[in-house]
């Protein structure tokens, strides 16, 4: 009874304002049409709203009340609708299934007791629906072309996106042959990646990550992200070369859909994998998996001059080295549409992979002097096995506002992984290059280490109106990192721990972070993004070792180290001026921060190699990046566009490598060490052209070409550094269709003389327990000389709808990549040279399945439909 009495009063109400106004109360419904399977808005979807009315005999009728087609981002509204009465929402769209549901301003069932406030009741006359989803009608395009494809190239406001879905020549390899083909990147011999001369920071789907490169199947991989000058929302790390993101695929497909592959190479190495995807009503489920098989087969000899005192020592030194493995990749996780604007995703990832290797050096010392001929000669055989195995796991949550583009996120994730080691090394000494044995000394070196990484970050976005947006966010990222590495030597016909050369370190990091970002526009044409990041971050480590006593025992001690860095603020201004349609400039300034990573600031020495030593530096401070970028775009069609850009970056406390001279507390002799060191500044500066072009309709070709020049200032007199030099970098990628049903991928890319990137790679997900110093790729001293190769893919697709393919790719074409580095330290000058895996073919074969794609569909013709509807609806309102 208190329902109804309400709803009278509600009515008298009413009644009493259409009395005083001469007309019935009206109210407005507003809401967003979107596609079930992407969630993105539908454009010119019809939306009627029809009024249910009964005639004198009884039957129900419905009448059009107003209506109207939605905009380009799905939104509709429709004003002046009366409030008494039964309607019937009803939306369609092309390529979908119709929506019904009947719609009433006020419903008596709800009325509850209490509920009495009039005020509230008369407010209820706006009704936002929300995300209203239309479902693909798979039955109207069950007979439907799908020609369409994903742009491979497209630019965004701070970055460049590359779709790889469809790369030809990494197919059946990993991250790292996926980045060869990528313009603006360039990668070594042996897998380090830099962009205009830097070391980028990884991410996996937009977050840190402790996986590595060669850890990640490129078929797993749908686009990469060149983030060159990251706004204020990303990371302040990332090194002088900004961000490298990784997105893995997922689809969100109606009904399912999958691929399985596999391959093989020349060294009879193979490698199978597959992926599903199932979208069943409110849940998306997504696994893929891959299995891998590595031989790789790498030569080198370095040439070095070492200069004392009274003489010159010459080193000629030839390594060959063999590594075998495998590794496996899982991914799964499902998402779940709570409703239309809640959206839960749980997913885990997980890594396992094991490598032997195993490497022959020959060394021949001789003396320079004038009347010295002591010579000596090593032969040194290295066998290691190392294991590694990586967990992970993340949850996130998306909040859709009914207002377009107004969403608040959120997600955890977190990584776990852990490595083993075991090398051992047999050192042959021989009195000279033909004389006889003259004695043997073994070592063993046993390692192991984890890594945990915690990062938990929100973000909210609000479109304040059509030409502002604001955008917020806060994240904590926290890393724990432990290591233990124990050298043996031989004696007496068995392995002896020697204490003083071995190690145990604790590292854990842990960085909080709070951003803000406003973007608006001034007029039709300029735009602009302000923001500031806030970050502050704190370091804790503890190194344990040993101390041999006069009596020859060990003294067991430890040393604790704490870095606090205060609340940093790091400013990023992105400004926009649009030409006309098809061409505009940006100018975007960012200031950023390259915390020294955990192999940067382990202060272990690594005597693995007694000729080339490594030492962490834990005196290490953070450097700051300041970063300049002007570009400009031109679209000139769909197939044909241009990106010229002009960059500048200058670092303050340039983290660098360097080597310097020091005595092996085990021999006593003279003996090189690779550590690190804050430079006073560098900087690196250039212009760089993209350009993707249709020659013909079955030619495209991307070209990238980058021109730059580098230095690094050392104040101390004792470091030498390299002079400045202006180098150029350039890409060629063509895309060629041939005649039944072939497609040929043809790339080649050239880097002149070069000053080596600074720091080298220092990020790495492994945690210790390794031959963690590795290659060194950056040095304040040294320089790569030019070096360039031709990799090529053809590809056949066969069976209905082209279904299945067969692949057959050649990586360095003609051998002519390499490693080829100059080290000028004054001391000693050094030019080292390796090769590895020239001339590689893999042959890879794929097939994909499922139910007909509706996420794509054909694109008709729609203005004379639009036109004809929008017509008839002309004058509805008052009906």
């Amino acid at each position: 009874m208190i329902r109804y009495f309400t709803l009278g009063l509600l009515l008298l109400l009413a009644t009493g304002i259409y009395a005083q106004n001469g007309q019935m109360p009206s109210g407005s419904l507003y809401g967003k049409v979107v596609d079930s399977a992407t969630n993105k808005g539908i454009d010119a979807a019809t939306v009627q709203l029809l009024q249910i009315k009964k005639d004198s005999n009884g039957t129900t009728k419905e009448t059009i009340v107003t209506g109207m087609l939605t905009k380009a981002n799905g939104e509709f509204n429709l004003d002046g609708v009366p409030v008494m009465g039964r309607y019937m929402l009803q939306i369609s769209g092309i390529g979908h299934t119709t929506y019904r549901k009947p719609f009433q301003f006020f419903d008596p069932s709800k009325m509850q007791k209490g509920n009495r406030d009039m005020s509230s009741m008369m407010n209820n006359l706006d009704k936002d629906l929300g995300n209203i989803k239309l479902a693909i009608d798979n039955q109207t395009l069950s007979n439907v072309t799908v020609t369409a494809a994903k742009p491979t190239m497209s630019l965004g406001i701070d970055r460049k996106v590359y779709n790889v879905e469809n790369n030809l020549m990494a197919a059946g390899g990993t991250a790292t042959d996926l980045l060869k083909n990528i313009p603006a990147v360039n990668v070594d011999i042996d897998g380090n990646v830099s962009i205009r001369n830097a070391s980028p920071q990884l991410f996996v789907d937009g977050r840190p990550t402790t996986l590595t490169l060669d850890q990640i199947p490129s078929d797993q991989i749908e686009s990469i992200e060149v983030i060159t000058n990251p706004s204020a929302k990303y990371d302040a790390s990332g090194g002088n070369a900004g961000i490298l993101n990784i997105v893995l695929k997922k689809a969100k497909r109606v009904g399912y859909s999958g691929n399985v592959r596999a391959g093989i190479d020349q060294r009879g190495k193979w490698n199978l994998g597959g992926n599903v995807n199932i979208r069943q009503g409110k849940f998306n489920f997504f696994a893929n998996a891959n299995y891998n098989q590595r031989k790789s087969i790498s030569n080198g000899v370095t040439d070095r001059n070492t200069f004392g005192k009274d003489t010159t020592f010459h080193l000629l030194q030839n390594d060959h080295n063999l590594s075998n493995g495998e590794f496996m990749f899982g991914r799964a996780g499902f998402d779940y549409f709570f409703d239309n604007r809640n959206t839960f995703t749980l997913s885990g990832i997980g890594v396992k992979g094991n490598f032997n290797n195993s490497t022959e050096s020959n060394l021949l010392v001789d003396t320079l002097a004038p009347g010295f001929d002591a010579q000596s000669k090593t032969i040194r055989l290295s066998d290691s096995r190392f294991g590694f195995r990586n967990l992970g796991g993340s949850f996130g949550y998306v909040h859709n506002f009914p207002k377009s583009g107004h969403q608040l996120t959120a997600d955890l994730n977190i990584n776990k992984s852990r490595n083993n080691s075991t090398s051992n090394i047999n050192n042959q000494i021989f009195s000279n290059s033909a004389g006889s044995q003259t004695g043997t000394f073994q070592q063993q070196q046993l390692g192991s280490g984890n890594n945990n990484r915690l990062t938990a970050q929100a973000d909210y976005t609000n479109p304040i109106s059509d030409n502002s947006k604001l955008e917020a966010g806060v994240r904590i990222n926290s890393t724990k990192t432990n290591s233990v590495s124990n050298l043996y030597y031989m004696q007496n016909g068995s392995f002896v721990l020697q204490p003083p050369l071995s190690s145990q370190y604790n590292y854990k990091d842990q960085v909080l972070a709070a951003y803000g970002n406003f973007s608006s526009k001034v007029g039709q044409n300029f735009g602009y993004q302000v923001g500031l990041r806030a970050e502050r971050s704190n370091y804790d480590g503890t190194v344990f070792s040993s101390t041999k006593n006069p009596d020859g025992s060990y003294s067991e001690s430890s040393n604790a180290f704490n870095i606090k860095y205060p609340v940093s603020l790091f400013p990023s201004v992105f400004l926009s001026q649009k030409l006309n349609d098809k061409q505009d400039f940006q100018l975007n300034y960012s200031r950023r921060i390259n915390r020294p990573s955990f192999f940067q600031l382990f202060p272990y020495t690594d005597y693995s190699d007694s000729l080339n030593l490594s030492r962490g530096n834990p005196n290490l401070s953070p450097e700051f990046v300041n970063s300049f970028e002007l570009s400009y775009s031109n679209n000139f069609t769909r197939k044909n566009n241009l990106i010229l850009s002009v960059y500048y970056k200058h670092t303050t406390g340039l983290i660098t490598r360097y080597s310097y001279k020091d005595i092996n507390p085990l021999s006593g002799d003279s003996v090189i060490v690779n550590s690190f060191t804050n430079a006073n500044s560098g900087f690196v500066g250039g212009f760089e052209a993209i350009s993707k072009n249709s020659i013909t309709p079955w030619w495209d070709l991307t070209s990238n070409i980058n021109v730059y020049t580098s230095k690094i200032n050392v104040d101390d007199p004792s470091i030498r550094t390299s002079k400045q030099l202006y180098s150029w970098f350039g890409k060629i990628n063509n895309e060629i269709k041939l005649p039944k049903n072939f497609t040929l991928q043809l790339s080649g890319d050239y880097t002149s003389k070069t000053v080596l990137a600074p720091g080298g790679s220092a990020s790495s997900g492994s945690g210790g327990g390794r031959g963690f110093m590795g290659t060194v790729s950056g040095n304040a001293q040294g320089f790569s000389m030019p070096n360039y190769g031709v990799d090529a893919a053809l590809k056949y697709e066969f069976l209905k709808a082209k279904a299945a393919s067969i692949t057959l790719s050649v990586n360095d074409i003609f051998k002519t990549r390499k490693s080829d580095v100059y080290t000028d330290a004054g001391f000693y000058d050094q030019h080292q040279m390796r090769t590895r895996d020239q001339q590689f073919f893999r042959l890879n074969f794929s097939y994909r399945f499922g139910k007909f794609d509706a996420a794509l569909f054909k694109r008709k013709n729609v203005k004379g439909e639009q036109e004809s509807i929008q017509g008839g609806m002309q004058g509805m309102g008052g009906q």
